[in-house]
């Protein structure tokens, strides 16, 4: 949260915004990310997103892995093995 409360305005706008926030609700609430076609969906279209961010320079490499991060922290846990 703290992280899109410093891209507010400047680097996100309210859709983009709820695009991140979108994938990482989706993330939370899955179990099985495979399955979850909802989830699979809304992180493509995060994806999508930091890839134009990335591409028009309005967030640096680093910002974004930061980010992706974050966003993909909030989904199912993998079993190491």
């Amino acid at each position: 949260m703290a992280t899109l409360r410093n891209l507010r305005g400047t680097k996100l706008h309210a859709d983009e915004e709820q695009t991140v926030r979108e994938a990482a609700d989706a993330l939370f609430f899955c179990d099985d990310l495979d399955g979850d076609a909802t989830a699979q969906q809304a992180l493509a279209a995060y994806h999508e997103l930091t890839d134009r961010l990335l591409e028009s320079g309005r967030v640096t490499p680093e910002m974004a892995h930061r980010l992706t991060a974050q966003v993909e922290d909030c989904g199912p846990l993998v079993a190491v093995g």
